[in-house]
């Protein structure tokens, strides 16, 4: 390791990070990602200068973006997540990318290459941020947080897809050809997950769980190594990797082990949050070309630019076609509003567009610093219009399952 300083500061910002989310929480409730980020940039060569890169440091980072990619996955629960609200989902993902795509060939001046990485990037959403919100806000639980996770989960895939297709260097044909195999490999996986588990499987679980051993962890990260393999075999982006491999990993405990899938995410979720998620998020912080931003001119004016199309492009299509029976302007807005959501995929799309040459460092500063405030705004802007809604007693509760809502 050439920078272990690196390493020992970058974990104390993550321990200093949920510190200033529960001292400010009080009166402002600010995510801990936007903390982790901002505590980066002000480590990075930027500000302080503290902060250097090392192999070490990038690897850890890329695993958490690849654990937070694969907790989103993991969170998709397949009972609830189909039917109309699927195809809704669907729907306003496809139009969102058709928006921004042709926004985006405004912006650039009808550059194909450099319109393709925005187009993209505008049309993602931060599932992997806005679940733990949802969750620990009480909402995620009955039809309000079943739409925003089908409406999230599609954000999320649509792009991993786009970025697979569009971003493989490959012929859009061949890229097809190799992403059509990926496919019928990961539903050979899937039967594989659905299929019972034989009963030692379960035992071993059982036995290790509050042991040494630990045996579900090792496989579940035995899950995500295989599936990330499989992707860069592939040649494709590893955060399809990654996603696949959460929804894999809750087919297969769901259907092993169902009581005791939630003690098992537990150590997962410890490992991801606790570690390496906030790893990457820091790191995201550090390479955060400031300079770039704060140059003055165009960098600086497309940031509330590109904040606006975050909720034009995603938020609007979502806020159109989100279900029949999500009654009321606020739960539609509150919807459009998570579905403008975004980060994690924006950071992995710039940085797609950076080492392609296709886009300058202002542009992606200017993307992430606004996907960063889409993070620390939309979110509270969506609970103020849900509260509003509940107290003044008109429609139906977010946090409560709708009685007339669709079959799932």
């Amino acid at each position: 390791m050439e920078h272990p300083g690196t390493l020992v500061l970058i974990m104390a910002l993550a321990v200093l990070a949920p510190l200033l989310g529960y001292a400010t929480g009080r009166w402002l409730p600010v995510p801990v990602v936007i903390f982790e980020i901002v505590l980066g940039v002000l480590a990075g060569p930027d500000v302080l200068g503290w902060a250097h890169h090392d192999q070490v440091i990038d690897t850890l980072s890329d695993l958490g973006l690849s654990m937070l990619i694969f907790l989103a996955g993991y969170e998709i629960r397949f009972a609830e997540v189909r039917g109309d609200t699927l195809r809704r989902a669907g729907g306003a993902w496809v139009l969102s990318f058709a928006v921004g795509l042709g926004v985006a060939l405004l912006l650039s001046g009808a550059d194909l290459a450099k319109s393709l990485v925005i187009g993209t990037a505008l049309t993602s959403t931060a599932l992997g941020a806005v679940l733990p919100i949802l969750r620990d806000s009480g909402r995620l639980e009955g039809r309000f947080g079943s739409v925003v996770m089908a409406f999230g989960s599609v954000g999320e895939f649509g792009p991993i897809i786009a970025m697979a297709l569009l971003f493989s260097g490959r012929s859009p044909g061949a890229a097809s050809a190799v992403l059509a195999v990926f496919a019928i490999v990961t539903a050979g996986a899937v039967f594989w997950a659905m299929r019972p588990r034989p009963p030692w499987f379960a035992r071993i679980i059982a036995v290790t769980l509050h042991s040494s051993g630990q045996f579900a962890v090792r496989f579940v990260m035995l899950l995500l190594a295989g599936m990330l393999g499989l992707a860069h075999v592939f040649g494709l982006d590893t955060l399809l990797g990654a996603f696949a491999a959460g929804m894999l990993t809750r087919l297969v405990l769901q259907g092993a082990v169902p009581e005791r899938s939630d003690a098992i995410l537990e150590r997962v979720e410890a490992i991801g949050f606790g570690f390496l998620v906030p790893f990457f998020y820091i790191v995201t912080g550090i390479d955060f070309d400031l300079a770039a931003l704060l140059d003055g001119g165009r960098p600086l004016l497309l940031l509330p630019v590109f904040l606006l199309l975050f909720l034009l492009v995603r938020g609007v299509p979502a806020y159109l076609l989100a279900p029949r029976d999500l009654t009321g302007r606020a739960p539609r807005a509150a919807l459009g509003l998570f579905s403008s959501t975004c980060l994690p995929l924006v950071v992995a799309i710039t940085a797609i567009g950076l080492d392609e040459k296709v886009i300058g460092a202002g542009e992606a500063a200017a993307l992430v610093a606004a996907a960063m405030v889409s993070v620390l705004v939309f979110p509270l802007l969506a609970f103020r219009l849900l509260r509003r809604e509940e107290d003044g007693g008109g429609g139906a509760v977010p946090g409560r399952t709708a009685e007339t809502g669709e079959a799932w």
